[in-house]
């Protein structure tokens, strides 16, 4: 394996704690190098500093940011609802029942449809500069279904989920109950192979806490880690329960109370914010500041769905959450960095420091800042991901 030197980087972002002060959390470096060994990164430094390398890439005064890391999607599915959107921006309201709409094209469409969808939404979120994601099942809701979306989702990342639990299957809609029960035993042993989390939409229309509860519990039970689609319609136990069974991440927790707060802050569960939801939904922002000055970790993710959030654009959102959640814009590169990498439980990615994968991107611009100063436009000019120029 050879080694490459990138160098002449204006401001280099590294999430290194080592490096960071009182202003920012992301351990600045200005007038930068980094030096790529493989896979991995091996140095980071001041450009004056940088050690012999085998390669040169010099990036022309612009900065380098660790590739994002989207730490929740749903690209495993078929059709789109553009009627639905449309008919929302005129005046309806989201629920979660148009769920069912996605799960009957994606039980109509065949493995290759699947797959060839998902490798769109993937290369056309690598070219915008992210290197890590983790997608979900959950639009199948049958046995087979589930369990091919997951198959098909592990040949493409590691960080695969178990959406079974998404809505109540419309095979089940007068048998909630008789669907836990599939969903947590039949389903679930199907699936297991193929994920590494397990996930609940805990909410009004789909599960409530009881039932969230159960399948949460049977997932770790098979040796899945939790996370939980929690307080995104309204109030309700989705967060209380993440914390209480340690679930990597609570995701949405757009509705919170000051317990939930609290709960998140002195809890190992990090609040995943996806901006996407709301902008596509005209519903009400997250509070990130209140969830920040608390001391909760937050990581800030796309959502990407064909239903509430059709966007792979991570850029998109940081800018969302600078305009309309009180982040500012440090805060939302972190959080859409090394806070999804820590939403996934992850040290190897989400950080340009020695040992970590040598996942980047390169911005036409001078700083990290321009990412929300000039939303809407296309910044990301290169992308590395394992130590290779891939996008």
């Amino acid at each position: 394996m050879s080694s490459t030197v990138i160098t002449n980087i204006a401001s280099l972002v590294t999430n290194d704690p080592s490096h960071e002060s009182a202003d920012s959390p992301l351990g600045l470096i200005q007038d930068a190098a980094v030096v790529i060994d493989g896979d991995r990164i091996a140095w980071t430094g001041e450009s004056g500093n940088a050690p012999a390398a085998d390669n040169r890439v010099d990036v022309g005064g612009r900065a380098v940011i660790p590739g994002f890391v989207d730490s929740h999607s749903h690209l495993v599915f078929a059709g789109d609802r553009t009627q639905e959107f449309n008919a929302r921006m005129s005046g309806r309201s989201y629920s979660a029942g148009g769920i069912r709409t996605t799960v009957a094209a994606t039980r109509a469409a065949t493995d290759e449809e699947l797959e060839a969808n998902l490798v769109r939404y993937l290369s056309e979120a690598l070219r915008q500069g992210t290197t890590t994601f983790e997608t979900k099942s959950g639009y199948g809701l049958t046995v087979e279904d589930e369990a091919r979306a997951l198959r098909i989702a592990s040949a493409h990342t590691d960080e695969v989920t178990y959406l079974g639990a998404h809505i109540v299957s419309p095979d089940y809609a007068d048998d909630p109950a008789g669907y836990v029960a599939l969903v947590t035993g039949e389903m679930l042993e199907a699936c297991a192979p193929h994920a590494r989390w397990i996930d609940v939409f805990c909410e009004k229309g789909a599960f409530d806490g009881d039932q969230a509860r159960a399948v949460l519990t049977a997932g770790k039970r098979r040796g899945l880690h939790p996370r939980v689609h929690a307080n995104q319609l309204s109030y309700g136990p989705g967060v209380q329960l993440a914390v209480e069974l340690d679930a990597a991440s609570a995701d949405h927790c757009t509705h919170l109370t000051d317990a939930d707060v609290d709960a998140l802050a002195q809890g190992g569960t990090v609040a995943t914010l996806l901006p996407g939801a709301e902008f596509s939904t005209r519903a009400e922002w997250p509070n990130a500041r209140r969830l920040l000055d608390a001391g909760a970790t937050v990581a800030l993710s796309t959502d990407c769905n064909p239903g509430s959030s059709f966007t792979s654009s991570v850029p998109f959102c940081i800018a969302l959450a600078v305009r309309d959640m009180g982040m500012t814009p440090d805060e939302a590169v972190w959080s859409a960095t090394a806070g999804g990498a820590r939403a996934l439980r992850r040290t190897d990615v989400g950080r340009l420091v020695p040992g970590a994968y040598a996942d980047l991107a390169v911005l036409d611009a001078p700083s990290h800042v321009h990412l929300a100063y000039r939303p809407g436009v296309p910044l990301v000019t290169e992308v590395w991901r394992h130590g290779s120029r891939v996008a």
